[in-house]
């Protein structure tokens, strides 16, 4: 007769190491839940956790045009004169208008539209699309990338003081 030999089964214990985790595993997906529960109240209520935005210093509406070389060409709104030309890749400057373009042709509008680059009193860049009312705050990417939009403020313009006889 054949006889299976009885398995010398036992419920397995946990060693004193991994019962000791349980507790603060638990107390963390305690916590995580509690901060969604918390970021879900305060956005259904409405409450905005950005800072308000300072006022308007001085503001610009600028176009952006790719050329067939592949340069970008940055024209003033009002004048239509091209202010400012930029080659190579522009990494930064690229992906910023491309991100604003994204949603334009989402929502089926034209692109001739200006941008408008703002500069606030506390010294923070935006640049924001009227149209579809998206913005890039640039100051986030950090002051060399936002120095590529900063110098749009007065591109273009001749800053060179009149000749004034003696």
């Amino acid at each position: 007769m054949n006889t299976l030999p009885k398995p010398n089964w036992q419920p397995s214990r946990q060693t004193p190491q991994a019962q000791g985790l349980n507790g603060p595993i638990a107390w963390i997906g305690v916590m995580l839940l509690a901060m969604l529960v918390a970021v879900g109240l305060a956005r259904w209520s409405g409450l905005d956790p950005r800072t308000p935005d300072a006022a308007v210093q001085w503001q610009r509406d600028l176009q952006f045009r790719d050329l067939t070389n592949g340069d970008i060409a940055v024209l003033d709104h009002r004048s239509g004169l091209q202010v400012a030309q930029f080659s190579g890749e522009q990494g930064f400057l690229r992906s910023t208008l491309r991100a604003l373009a994204r949603e334009r042709h989402r929502e089926k509008l034209a692109g001739d539209a200006p941008f408008v680059l703002i500069g606030r009193t506390d010294g923070r860049l935006t640049l924001q699309d009227p149209s579809t009312r998206q913005r890039i705050d640039l100051e986030s990417f950090g002051p060399s990338n936002a120095a590529v939009f900063a110098g749009l403020r007065l591109a273009g313009q001749d800053m060179t003081l009149p000749n004034i006889p003696r």
